[in-house]
């Protein structure tokens, strides 16, 4: 089963990944992050064509910024979301997610190269009522779960980007087929940054975005990140 579940994964970051290999002569490597939490470790791979959101990241993970912190909002079938600093003495119960940030980063928004397929790694960000330029947020980040998406649903998402985008995002065939395929989280595209797709670990993603939460969607039982390193 392990085996079939590291080839699934395999095919579908190289699916949902359309656009990892847009990079600079110069941007050769792809840098890799591991978060090893209290349910397993993610690994994830940082996108070249987003240098500002790859920087910045690692600069977090390599300052221990994101050890201790909990995955403090988690929704199945949608994402899973961590990085606001109040999480890691957190009392139970409390709400997290507002958090004061010192500052935040401009977006990167590349679609259609990089979208919300399962498995991609984007900045969370204010709605944009107080945020019409879409920057990100300073250190909070989420992971796609997704869900598979019919012909049908596909449509529904492609309408509701239309209202929301004022038709300036369009799914394209091939995006389509990898939300038919692998699942994701389409209503999403064009409108956060996604610097990053998971390479290892979609089980644990799954482990996280079923725990059980309360209303404000955190886990009953703390999700930590017990570390983060910087290993590529």
């Amino acid at each position: 089963m392990k085996r079939i579940s590291h080839l699934i994964a395999v095919m579908a970051t190289a699916l949902c990944g359309l656009g990892a290999q847009a990079q600079t002569p110069v941007d050769t490597v792809e840098h890799e992050v591991l978060l090893e939490t209290t349910k397993g470790n993610i690994r994830v791979k940082l996108f070249n064509d987003t240098p500002r959101h790859r920087d910045h990241f690692m600069k977090l993970v390599r300052e221990g910024y994101y050890n201790g912190l909990l995955f403090h909002r988690v929704i199945p079938d949608f994402m899973i979301q961590a990085g606001d600093s109040a999480s890691r003495h957190a009392a139970p119960g409390q709400r997290l997610g507002d958090s004061p940030e010192p500052y935040t980063l401009p977006a990167e928004i590349l679609y259609p190269t990089h979208f919300h397929c399962r498995g991609a790694l984007a900045a969370a960000r204010e709605g944009d009522d107080t945020n019409p330029t879409k920057a990100s947020s300073y250190s909070q980040f989420y992971i796609v779960t997704g869900s598979i998406f019919t012909n049908d649903m596909l449509d529904r998402a492609q309408q509701y980007l239309d209202s929301t985008t004022n038709h300036q995002v369009k799914l394209t065939p091939a995006i389509k087929e990898a939300y038919r395929t692998y699942g994701g989280a389409p209503h999403l595209d064009g409108q956060y940054t996604v610097f990053g797709q998971v390479v290892e670990g979609y089980d644990v993603t799954d482990l996280i975005q079923w725990a059980g939460r309360d209303e404000n969607n955190r886990p009953f039982d703390d999700i930590r990140i017990e570390r983060a390193t910087v290993v590529r």
